[in-house]
């Protein structure tokens, strides 16, 4: 009976992986002898960070809890190993199925290579090009040694056939990212915050940062943000602080007015918080799928962008890292001049469905063991 390893590590991966597993739980209940075990490697282990997502999106609980926690790029990643790697050799799973860019992605694609246990990768193809980034070079060494490509778009599909990838390898699937929010509109709720800050729908903004390019510097963050309070005329400004970002908050010489720090929130309460936003202001990739969907402006303080197409089809603008240019950004939203964008091919909430397909002919005949 085929056994799918699911590896999930970080508040990113959570949302990717709830409708695979509703999927396949979907298929087995008609029949399917799709297996799977989900293995946390535990690289995101506060619960804020976390914890909330499992229960929020009905995923069941870990099979296995890796339990690697923080730590450099190098130690965390070699922790994963490690301990994946001992996961393994006690039962191989048939597969092992990988979402996203972060360290645990890379980390288990490698270990499952060299143990002869084949790779699908969700999300793959996509590319900023900048390697500055950890995820970059997470993107490109797990699609390097990967079997089988789940991709969001044709431009994740070019990037792979421009790697020589070949075209039986590649399925054009849609985003599970989008499969969540799908699911969960009508569940979204306001945080416990909402009418203690007064908020309104339409009259406040959401900023999210935690790139080291915007956080680890004082200076950068201070005027980040300082440009951010003057641009928003007024308006409150609801800052879920990341944990990296925390770190850099404590020392700047002054919180900006209109700036609401809030703690991380849970996927519910912040996609309500998104959606009813005037505007989100991020560094994340992420986001910019979901304000896209959503039909939310959104300003990308970032030089570049592995989601082009939300871009190029959607609500999001790449403003860049130097904060001058933000201020414009804000002057257009407030003139009614933002670009209204449309929602791009197969974002359509079946992306599970058709991943689950795929394996269901990938492996259903498979004389795997496990």
């Amino acid at each position: 009976m085929p056994m799918i390893d699911i590896i999930a590590g970080a508040r990113p991966n959570f949302m990717k992986i709830a409708p695979i597993i509703r999927a396949i739980q979907s298929r087995q209940q008609s029949g399917s002898n799709l297996t799977y075990r989900l293995v946390h490697t535990g690289q995101h282990y506060d619960t804020r960070m976390s914890g909330d997502f499992f229960s929020q999106l009905g995923i069941p609980e870990p099979d296995v809890n890796l339990g690697v926690g923080s730590g450099t790029q190098a130690a965390q990643t070699s922790s994963i190993m490690v301990r994946y790697e001992s996961l393994l050799i006690k039962r191989r799973g048939s597969l092992c199925l990988v979402v996203g860019d972060v360290n645990s992605s890379m980390a288990c694609s490698i270990v499952a290579q060299k143990l002869g246990v084949k790779v699908a990768h969700v999300e793959g193809g996509i590319r900023s090009g900048d390697w500055t980034m950890p995820e970059e070079i997470n993107r490109m060494v797990t699609d390097s040694i990967t079997n089988y490509f789940f991709t969001t778009s044709e431009v994740a599909n070019e990037n792979l056939r421009c790697s020589n990838v070949s075209d039986d390898r590649i399925f054009f699937v849609g985003n599970t990212m989008i499969d969540t929010l799908l699911a969960n509109m009508s569940r979204l709720k306001a945080p416990a915050f909402w009418d203690k800050l007064g908020l309104e729908a339409g009259q406040y903004f959401v900023v999210t940062l935690h790139r080291p390019d915007n956080v680890d510097n004082v200076d950068q963050l201070q005027v980040i943000l300082s440009g951010i309070s003057r641009g928003c005329r007024g308006l409150a400004v609801v800052f879920p602080v990341h944990p990296r970002t925390a770190k850099t908050m404590q020392a700047l010489p002054n919180i900006p007015d209109h700036l609401q720090l809030v703690e991380p929130q849970p996927y519910l309460e912040f996609i309500f918080l998104a959606k009813h936003a005037k505007a989100v202001i991020t560094d994340s990739g992420g986001i910019t799928e979901e304000t896209t969907v959503m039909g939310i402006p959104c300003m990308t303080l970032r030089n570049t962008t592995e989601r082009p197409e939300t871009i190029s089809m959607g609500t999001n603008e790449l403003i860049g890292t130097d904060p001058s240019k933000l201020l414009p950004a804000l002057d257009r939203l407030f003139a009614g001049k933002w670009k209204t964008g449309i929602i791009p091919e197969k974002w359509d909430g079946r992306a599970a469905e058709r991943i689950v397909s795929v394996l269901e002919q990938l492996l259903g005949n498979s004389n795997s063991d496990a």
